[in-house]
């Protein structure tokens, strides 16, 4: 990938790592926060169409949970590829590559625990 010989090339990639890392805990919130305000509104309970409200809402959220779950083990594997493609100059002595892609793998395992907890409670 790059010719520099220069550590910040690794150091640009974790970097847009854990940009990608944000964007999928955003993604995330933001799911989570359409999805449970379909409740709020079925709490709200006026008519028959919050019923619908409801189940849309769900979707919706949960359609974001899962792109950030993709979204985040994805961003893993374009690491991985750019890590691969780095020359040994570029990586600093006893440096830890996989750090900030572990992070990105809790974020994304516990993005499938958020799922299902929100399916299960949905459909329980």
């Amino acid at each position: 990938m790059s010719d520099l010989h220069d550590p910040r090339v690794l150091f640009a990639a974790e970097r847009t790592l854990l940009a990608w890392n944000r964007t999928s805990l955003s993604l995330m919130a933001f799911g989570f926060v359409v999805e449970r305000f379909g409740l709020f509104l079925n709490v709200l309970g006026k008519s028959g169409i919050i019923l619908l409200e409801r189940e849309i809402s769900f979707y919706i959220g949960l359609t974001f949970i899962v792109l950030s779950i993709v979204l985040s083990f994805f961003s893993i594997l374009q690491h991985k590829n750019v890590i691969n493609s780095l020359q040994p100059a570029e990586i600093p002595k006893g440096y830890n590559l996989w750090g900030a892609a572990i992070v990105n793998g809790v974020v994304g395992i516990l993005g499938m625990v958020i799922v299902c907890y929100i399916f299960y409670g949905f459909r329980g």
